[in-house]
């Protein structure tokens, strides 16, 4: 095989792969769902081999876990699990508000407000999916402005395997407009001058989802 086909093989597999965590970011894929690879490849149009390719790498993640039969599902944890889960994604989530706010560009602040600009056009249009996807945005742009990788790799990490969890909390269009008023204060904490308030600002947002979130996983 040339380079360019193992090249091209490599972007097909890094395309579903991308689609397939925004599928699960967004609860199209609920926990524990199995993922077959004939289904996937007919979907996407190509062989096995990238499908099994992506299906590999979010395994390797914790976003997929091996099933029987060398299959694959989405992977699903207990309460306590997701508990002491949301007690770590607190704490990077903070670290992460914390240096947002002290390091905050220009750049940053426009991608973070696009990102929530398309929250508010979510919610107003009732799109629930949109709305996921938006917000996910939203999350991502914070971590950007860290301008940490590390932290902007262990945030991202959590998001992905709390996915579908966090999405059962987004089901009414009251819930994603409630959302949207929340995202206003944290964002106007995150863009003030005083990084403890934007420290604050994301732990009552974090333990507010996580509470949401117990309630509709029981």
């Amino acid at each position: 095989m040339d380079r360019n086909s193992t090249q091209s093989r490599e972007s097909t597999g890094q395309k579903i792969e991308s689609v397939l965590l925004d599928d699960i970011a967004a609860g199209l894929l609920q926990p524990g769902e199995r993922l077959d690879e004939t289904k996937l490849a007919q979907r996407f149009g190509v062989s096995r081999t990238p499908v099994r390719e992506a299906l590999s790498r979010l395994t390797a993640q914790g976003v997929l876990i091996a099933g029987e039969k060398r299959g694959v599902r989405v992977a699903e944890y207990s309460r306590e699990e997701l508990s002491q889960m949301f007690e770590a994604m607190q704490e990077i989530e903070s670290i992460c508000a914390r240096l947002a706010n002290q390091r905050l560009t220009l750049l940053n602040r426009s991608e973070i407000e696009a990102a929530q600009a398309n929250c508010k056009t979510a919610a107003q249009a009732n799109d629930r999916i949109a709305y996921i996807r938006a917000n996910e945005a939203l999350h991502m742009a914070i971590y950007r402005a860290t301008d940490n990788p590390y932290i902007f790799e262990l945030a991202s990490d959590f998001r992905r395997k709390t996915g579908p969890f966090r999405a059962k909390k987004l089901e009414s269009q009251a819930d994603l407009i409630a959302s949207v008023a929340n995202h206003e204060d944290l964002l106007a904490k995150i863009f003030s001058g005083d990084s403890q308030m934007a420290v604050d600002g994301m732990r009552q947002h974090m333990t507010e989802s996580f509470m949401r979130v117990l309630a509709v996983n029981n």
